[in-house]
């Protein structure tokens, strides 16, 4: 079972926390993160681009020389492929990129990446992530102090405005709770740091019991 230590806002530590081995202590399975990575690149898609064929371009309908005699290679219309404003060969159209991932495997992923910034050294756990005001100056402060100056995810247990207003102006910076989390924001992130409270609610929603109910 993963100890980490517990921190304060201020970089000190405060005590220490017992991980949940089927959450933050498995084997990396690093097939089912890029299953998972690629669904959700792919969902980000808008999937909008769209080009004409030949049979959707104006015009073309008047043979544009006789079939013979000419010396010419043999033509209908001016609107195929090889033609100025001639349509597009395999023309691309409208779809939809998403890929239907088994909730197995997005569980799997969760936890190899989780596991990951635990084995990296890149998980900081705080005992509290709460602001008196939503100031970026504060949040700047606390990652100063933890050692963050790079990229960083800020979880917290529920939706926190004040938090989410403070570090919207931080380069680098991205702030989510964990009804919102997702594998490639966790894997994008030097420092991954999650209040204590978040820490358990993550382990309630993906630890094997709840599995197996």
């Amino acid at each position: 079972m993963p100890n980490v230590k517990v921190l304060n806002m201020q970089g000190a530590a405060v005590g220490e926390i017992a991980l949940a081995d089927d959450v933050f202590g498995v084997e990396a399975h690093v097939s089912a993160m890029h299953t998972v990575v690629r669904a959700i690149l792919n969902a980000q898609r808008q999937g909008t681009q769209s080009a004409r064929t030949r049979t959707e371009v104006r015009g073309g309908g008047r043979k544009i020389y006789r079939q013979k005699d000419t010396g010419n290679a043999r033509h209908h219309g001016r609107r195929a492929p090889q033609f100025t404003h001639g349509g597009v060969v395999f023309a691309p159209k409208p779809r939809s990129y998403r890929i239907n991932v088994p909730k197995a495997i997005r569980r799997l992923a969760m936890k190899s990446a989780l596991s990951c910034k635990v084995t990296d050294d890149e998980m900081i756990v705080l005992d509290k992530i709460e602001l008196a005001q939503p100031k970026t100056k504060l949040v700047a402060q606390m990652l100063k102090a933890l050692g963050s100056e790079k990229k960083a995810l800020i979880v917290t247990e529920n939706a926190d405005q004040a938090v989410v207003r403070a570090a919207g102006n931080i380069p680098g910076v991205k702030v989510a709770h964990v009804g919102c989390l997702n594998v490639l924001d966790i894997l994008n992130c030097d420092k991954f740091i999650i209040s204590q409270d978040a820490v358990k609610k993550v382990e309630s929603i993906y630890s094997m019991q709840e599995e197996a109910e």
